[in-house]
């Protein structure tokens, strides 16, 4: 896909927001949709969406950004907590080239731990069991 295409509304992410597929919630309010990555990196690696329909950071409207980061940083506070993780690296790739898969917005949250590398991303797909617990860690910390 060209950096140049238009927002393809049948992503995977924007699935999700309409509820077409599921996904391991962890915080939703109007602005944001917060849930785990079924190929985490770690354990607890989640996803921060916009509900606006943008490819990525350069297509949001600047207005929309102090909100969302509001959320971002709200859901990463929760992550570090209910995982109890000594840090979180946050990622947000831009563009085929820079690394971006899933051509809507989206902040990783991926907890870290000192002495525990992270996994490549994609590799495998987490078990649901694991999946549903640290769902439910994550929404414990709000």
């Amino acid at each position: 896909m060209a950096d140049t295409d238009p927002y393809q509304p049948e992503n995977i992410f924007a699935r999700i927001l309409r509820g077409e597929l599921p996904a391991h919630k962890v915080f939703e309010d109007e602005v944001a949709l917060a849930f785990l990555d079924v190929m985490p990196q770690s354990h607890g690696h989640t996803l921060v969406i916009p509900k606006l329909s943008v490819r990525g950071m350069i297509d949001m409207p600047a207005d929309a950004w102090g909100p969302y980061m509001v959320r971002v940083q709200k859901v990463a506070a929760a992550v570090k907590k209910g995982m109890e993780a000594e840090g979180l690296t946050v990622r947000q790739y831009e563009g085929a080239a820079g690394g971006q898969t899933v051509f809507h917005l989206h902040f990783h949250i991926i907890p870290r731990w000192v002495g525990e590398p992270l996994r490549r991303h994609g590799d495998s797909m987490e078990k649901e069991d694991v999946l549903k617990a640290n769902a439910a860690k994550i929404r414990a910390a709000f």
